[in-house]
């Protein structure tokens, strides 16, 4: 879970924070992408962003052949937006799973009896952390009322509504 001790990713966490599901999107090795919803975790030091798998999955062997991702995030009240790209690690690391696991994760694992219980012990469930590159986003800095307005003038007039510029941030940037 090395990360530069000097990467700030505040902003990002800001961005996020009340998004708790990103599409995490990944490259099969036929070259298809594919998306699935995951929860982002609650932030750990020593790394940028991660989440709860099971180890068993198939997106895993995705992973395998191809370790870059994308992580889009969406909030349709101000249709805000974040979208994530980096690099992911899967990690087993029983002591670092002990100490992240959530009790809510047992929803998501089932109890399949004995050690496979969902239970921070579950030899199913591993880490994917995700080492941020970059971050493109739209943070909407005009009240609702107007955000709903631009969306309905958009829709009379036929032209795309003013809800700002989006915009990137990478590599140094980051830090």
């Amino acid at each position: 879970m090395a990360q530069s001790p000097d990467k700030n990713l505040k902003e990002l966490y800001e961005l996020i924070d009340g998004m708790e599901i990103a599409m995490f999107t990944t490259r099969r090795p036929d070259g298809h992408l594919v998306s699935r919803p995951m929860a982002t975790q609650t932030q750990a030091e020593g790394t940028d962003l991660w989440f709860a798998t099971d180890i068993e999955s198939h997106k895993l062997d995705e992973l395998e052949f191809d370790p870059h991702v994308n992580l889009a995030y969406y909030r349709d009240r101000t249709r805000e937006w974040v979208s994530v790209s980096g690099t992911a690690t899967v990690s087993r690391d029983r002591k670092a799973i002990r100490e992240l696991h959530r009790p809510d994760w047992k929803v998501w694992f089932g109890d399949q009896g004995g050690a496979r219980d969902g239970g921070p012990d579950d030899p199913r469930i591993g880490l994917i952390l995700v080492d941020v590159h970059s971050v493109t986003y739209l943070k909407q800095d005009k009240p609702r009322p107007v955000v709903l307005f631009e969306v309905a003038k958009a829709m009379v007039t036929g032209t795309p509504p003013n809800l700002g510029e989006p915009k990137r941030v990478e590599g140094a940037e980051l830090g």
